[in-house]
This record gives C-alpha cells, sequence and structure tokens, in this order.
C-alpha cells in the first residue's frame, strides 16, 4: 500500500544554507550554518547579488558577518527581524546600544545595551566585548547597512540629520581608545628572526613560509587575502636590476613584477603592481622551484605529512603562519597578527629614512594621513619636542 502521508514543507533554514554553499569560496564554513538560522531568505539572496556582482571576497564576508549580528540584534532588542527600510529610531536605538559612557552607567543602568539584550546576543556568540562596542565597528556596521538598503533598491535613515547628530555625540562619549590590528608591527628586525625558523631548504613548508613572510613585507605590507590570493600568472620576470641604484656596476640581483589585481582600495582595472628585488624575488623563485608550481596560487596547503596541496592558502591562514612562527622564536603570538606586516613595513621605511611617497607606492595607501601616522610614531622619539624638559 502506498504511503499518502502529505510530504514534509522544506525547511527554509537548510535553503538557506544552500544558498550560501554557493558561496563556499567566499563565507568561512564553520560560519554558513549559522548564519543560515540568522539571515532571512532576502538578506542570502542579496548576498549571493553581490558575489555575482563581484563584490571582494572580503568585503562580503565582512558585509555577511555583520548582517547576521544586525538581524540578531534586532530580533533581541525589538522581537521582530530586521525591517527593510529600517526606521530612523531603530538606527538611533543601535547607537544607543553600542556607544556609550561607562561612567553614565555606573549612575543609571538603563544607559546603553540591556541586560536581556546582551546576554542572547552573548548565547549567541556575537558579543565579545565587555563595555561600549568600537567605534570603527560600528561605523562599518552602520555603513553596511546603508549599503544593503541600496542593494534592496530602499531609502534607508542613515542621511537624517538626527542619526548623524546622535552618532557624532556618541563618539564623543565613547571612551573606548581604538585598538589596533596588530598590538606590534612586524618590522624588519622581527622578520629576521622569524626567518631564523625557517632554515631548512629541502622542506616545503619552511620554503614557502620564508617566501611568504619576505614577499608580504617587502611588497609593502601586504594584506593577508592579498598574500593568499597571489597567482603565478600575477608574476612577471624582469630583468635584473643593480643591487646598489647609485652604482651600475654594482652586481645584479633578481626582480619581480607584482600585479595585485582586486584590492581593499584598488580595483581589477587600476592595474595595481608592485616590486620585489634581491632576496626576496630569490625567495620567491626558490619556493615555486621546489614544489613545481607552474600556474595556480602561488602560496598553497600543506600537510601534516609535508604533503603540497592544489588549493591556495586562505587568509586566516597567512595570520596562522605568522602566528605559528613568532611562537618558535619566544614572541607572543597574541600581540602580532598579519595586519603587522602592513605597519611594519611602513614604520620601518619611516625609520630608515625612506620618502613618504616611495613608501606608499609599494604600500598602496590612499590615505596620506594613515600613512605618515606610521612614519610620526617611528620619528617621534628621535626629535626635539620629546626632550623639551631633558
Amino acid at each position: 500500500m502506498s504511503d499518502l502521508s502529505p510530504a514534509l514543507p522544506p525547511d527554509p533554514t537548510l535553503a538557506r544554507e544552500r544558498d550560501l554553499d554557493a558561496l563556499a569560496g567566499l563565507l568561512p564554513f564553520d560560519a554558513r550554518e549559522r548564519l543560515a538560522v540568522l539571515l532571512t531568505d532576502e538578506d542570502a539572496a542579496t548576498l549571493k547579488h553581490l558575489a555575482r556582482s563581484g563584490m571582494g571576497a572580503n568585503t562580503l564576508r565582512a558585509l555577511a558577518s555583520d548582517l547576521s549580528y544586525l538581524e540578531a540584534w534586532c530580533l533581541a532588542a525589538t522581537s521582530h527581524p530586521l525591517p527593510w527600510p529600517a526606521t530612523e529610531a531603530l538606527a538611533l536605538k543601535f547607537v544607543a546600544h553600542h556607544l556609550w559612557d561607562p561612567a553614565e552607567r555606573e549612575s543609571d543602568p538603563r544607559h546603553g545595551m540591556p541586560g536581556a539584550v546582551e546576554d542572547d546576543l552573548r548565547a549567541r556568540g556575537l558579543l565579545r566585548v565587555a563595555g561600549p562596542h568600537a567605534v570603527s565597528t560600528v561605523r562599518r556596521r552602520l555603513a553596511h547597512w546603508s549599503t544593503l538598503h541600496r542593494f534592496r533598491g530602499v531609502e534607508g535613515p542613515f542621511k537624517a540629520p538626527r542619526l548623524r547628530t546622535a552618532l557624532s555625540l556618541a563618539v564623543r562619549a565613547n571612551r573606548r581608545p581604538r585598538a589596533r590590528k596588530s598590538q606590534r608591527a612586524v618590522t624588519a628586525a622581527v622578520i629576521e628572526k622569524l626567518l631564523t625558523t625557517c632554515l631548512y631548504e629541502h622542506r616545503l613548508v619552511d620554503m614557502r613560509d620564508r617566501a611568504l613572510l619576505l614577499v608580504a613585507f617587502a611588497s609593502g605590507g601586504r594584506r593577508r587575502a592579498e598574500v593568499a590570493g597571489l597567482r603565478v600568472e600575477d608574476l612577471m620576470h624582469d630583468a635584473p636590476v643593480p643591487r646598489d641604484p647609485a652604482d651600475p656596476d654594482s652586481p645584479t640581483v633578481p626582480k619581480l613584477t607584482i600585479r595585485l589585481g582586486r584590492t581593499k582600495t584598488t580595483t581589477a582595472e587600476d592595474d595595481a603592481r608592485v616590486v620585489v628585488i634581491g632576496r626576496v624575488a630569490t625567495a620567491l623563485l626558490d619556493w615555486l622551484a621546489l614544489a613545481k608550481i607552474e600556474s595556480g596560487a602561488v602560496f598553497r596547503r600543506i600537510d601534516r605529512w609535508g604533503r603540497l596541496g592544489s588549493v591556495g592558502l586562505d587568509p586566516q591562514s597567512v595570520n596562522a603562519i605568522l602566528k605559528a612562527r613568532c611562537a618558535r622564536v619566544g614572541l607572543d603570538p597574541a600581540l602580532f597578527s598579519a595586519h603587522g606586516l602592513r605597519s611594519g613595513f611602513m614604520t620601518e621605511a619611516g625609520r630608515q629614512g625612506v620618502p613618504l611617497p616611495e613608501a606608499m607606492q609599494l604600500s598602496q595607501h590612499r590615505s596620506v594621513q594613515q600613512a605618515a601616522r606610521y612614519y610620526n610614531e617611528a620619528e617621534i622619539d628621535k626629535g626635539k619636542a620629546v626632550r623639551l624638559i631633558g
């Protein structure tokens, strides 16, 4: 006898998981199940559209993470899903819950994020900070919220004068200092220490990490996604150049030009390029020769048995490699991250008197103010201003 029981309705969460699986190359695997629970069907469709439109992988990951946080926060704070469009009152509530004055909260427990909302977000693993959020995090989430409104074709409240005023006042009241992405800069001295752990020329992992660290630093302090995304097809072999540019008769060293493609500050059409020479170029060429890599990803996964994979590293692996090498030389991994390569390059350039425009040609910083900050920090202890009172 045939089973005539009605078919079960499809699980919308599983359907969203399948939609998010289509973004498997962009979203971390362990996050997709959580995102499928928090995001709506419309959210998942929007993310797929953004991926198809060519949004950068890092930007899409950050946007998906912020969208899931906004959905969870709204549900905890209002007992309703995130509305589209959002109201001005909801955006103001978001600012009030995330940027607040700890001193005011001591006298008024209602100030800031309510305890029930905080507990809900912590239970979901979405809230880790104690106290007000970083201003940069709140601004980024508001910007992503605004971006999602535009892609959905609805008008958001993010240009409202009252919201801008409230945000400005909240920023002034917020006393949390801006956290650095890497507490310590990975300067040339740190790089030299890390390289002492990459001594075995026959070991794939040592040769890979040696080339990765040197290229990531010397090419301008490349972002971890740029290092992970580097491909053999992006490398151009140029004629050797003099070791000392002031002496044309000095010994020559190898030179490689690297096409960066799309980065955080450039598009593929910009055709941004950087150059590495000398032992950096040699280390990269030696790695490719030892690993017999002729096309595809430059830096690839190596399993515990030393077998080379065909898949390139992900950005998180670049960070993990740096931290592992720090631990091996006795440096605290918690103080260093991949972003320290970027700040370290600019700090080192400042210390060695490299002109700022020249350093920015390699780092590809768009903001002179941001790039100059590293120079100022590197030089401040050498000036007269800090010695006014002896």
